[in-house]
């Protein structure tokens, strides 16, 4: 068997116990994304020189008998809006394409403490802004399971490249599903963390009060695993919660005897896809046959989350990204007279066309004489789904809802219709409205073999019981042994 093919927990333990060096994994890994990556584009920049010279260094510790830490020796991957010290981190955009940050996020330099090894930084939406990783400046990332479809976004380039075994994990940054639905779609694990649970700082900000960092993993132990050495309070970022900590890896027990998933029937439309309804009514009867109860609940605001989540995402985008202005860093254009047709022609030739969609809508949605009507009001309905789901949780432990209505589509299908492209988010965007963790899961494939994802969500820092009817449903199911073959499907 292939090193680059195993689980992280696999591969973490072969290390640690010496039946395999770290270099032999390294060369793996890296001799995987050699023959696979041409074809995916996952990443971005390889970061092979720094891989090699750490491997070497964590290999002479571990052969003195030094504890190397829980990921020690595993490569990962970082999604490229993760600030990473003296390595490019663009946000796939122009307007950052020779930004090198002189600092890493927080959540790098524990994986780098835990003893993880970053191969490089991975491809995605500009600026996290997207559902398809399309509007990414330099090139397009391609699903594993069809290189003619789309592999999800933001952070498809993370989900590609776990998907793809060219890492064994990576970070992504979830703001209305970009961590779930591109897992969804790539057929692996992705956890959004409750928002505070892990440190954002470091993190390149689109919409401050919903991005949150978190892992996609082969398993869902390897999610739990990473989650361990992700979540904790940071004195840097001042939305970090201080909690006791917590081995999430006991939640990994195959029973949910007696547990309570709630199915939100008011939620789940008639546009649905029929492969993805099917999907999610035998993960309805896979619960049932392990022994959970299930119990219908109703969620009446949720319908209105994605309409509320482009208001509030895009007022907090347009405030964020009025520090681009070609002064400080980033890009600047090379012809201008004066001061304001240097902030004019950098911005409008640093950004991407839904960069700048979301800029214009924030920046409207916060102007005098709309600030009441739209921005004051979406954030009134968003207490209103924060109290739903409060409401909600009274009758149930977690949530079940598929990740997206539909499975990958074709690049270029929604080029005509951006609001076709926002409204995949529509299962995904009312967790981090609520700011609760939620995770996908491989729940099947489609009559194509796409995958389909089925998504837990659970109470604000509930990811034990979150985990734990994850794992079961994993146990109960083999979606997640089958991996992509890397070619054109149909």
């Amino acid at each position: 068997m292939d090193l680059y093919s195993l689980t992280l927990t696999e591969v973490a333990k072969k290390i640690k116990n010496k039946e395999v060096t770290i270099k032999e994994v390294l060369d793996s890994v890296y001799s995987r994304i050699k023959e696979v990556e041409p074809k995916v584009d996952a990443y971005l920049t390889l970061t092979q020189e720094l891989a090699y010279d750490r491997a070497e260094k964590l290999q002479q510790r571990l052969d003195n008998g030094e504890d190397i830490g829980i990921l020690g020796g595993v490569p990962v991957a970082i999604k490229d809006n993760i600030c990473t010290n003296g390595v490019k981190t663009t946000c796939a955009s122009k307007m950052l394409d020779n930004f090198t940050p002189i600092y890493s996020a927080t959540v790098v330099k524990k994986l780098e403490e835990a003893g993880a090894i970053i191969v490089g930084k991975t491809n995605m939406d500009e600026f996290a802004m997207g559902s398809s990783t399309e509007t990414a400046f330099a090139k397009d990332t391609k699903n594993p399971w069809d290189l003619t479809r789309v592999p999800g976004g933001s952070s498809g380039g993370s989900a590609a490249a776990v998907s793809a075994d060219m890492a064994f994990a990576s970070l992504g940054s979830d703001t209305g599903g970009s961590i779930r639905q591109p897992a969804s779609y790539c057929s692996v694990v992705g956890l959004k963390p409750t928002y505070g649970l892990v440190s954002r700082f470091g993190l390149i900000a689109f919409a401050s009060s919903l991005d949150q960092i978190g892992p996609f993993a082969k398993t869902v132990e390897d999610a739990a695993l990473m989650l361990n050495v992700l979540a904790g309070h940071d004195k840097m970022d001042t939305t970090s919660a201080n909690l006791e900590k917590v081995d999430y890896t006991e939640a990994l027990v195959n029973d949910i005897k007696g547990k309570v998933v709630g199915i939100p029937t008011d939620f789940i439309t008639d546009g649905i896809n029929k492969d993805v309804r099917a999907a999610y009514d035998e993960a309805i009867e896979t619960l049932k046959n392990a022994g959970a109860q299930i119990k219908e609940i109703t969620l009446e605001y949720a319908k209105y989350s994605l309409a509320t989540y482009y208001i509030i995402a895009t007022a907090e985008a347009s405030s964020n990204l009025g520090r681009y202005d070609g002064i400080k860093y980033g890009y600047r254009t090379k012809d201008f007279n004066d001061l304001d047709e240097l902030y004019t022609k950098s911005r409008t030739e640093g950004f991407g066309p839904e960069v700048k969609r979301r800029i214009m809508l924030g920046t409207y949605v916060l102007s005098s004489g709309y600030y009441d009507a739209y921005y004051k009001r979406a954030q009134q309905v968003r207490t209103l789904i924060v109290e739903n789901f409060k409401k909600a949780f009274e009758e149930c432990d977690v949530i079940m809802i598929p990740t997206a209505p539909n499975t990958a589509f074709k690049f270029g299908a929604h080029d005509a219709s951006p609001l076709e492209m926002y409204l995949e988010d529509i299962y995904t965007v009312p967790v981090n409205m609520a700011g609760l963790p939620g995770i996908s899961v491989p729940g099947g494939f489609d009559t194509n073999g796409m995958p389909i994802g089925i998504q837990f969500i659970a109470k604000a820092f509930d990811e034990k019981n979150l985990l734990q009817v994850a794992y079961a449903f994993e146990q109960n199911t083999t979606y997640h042994n089958e991996r992509p073959t890397i070619e054109e499907g149909k």
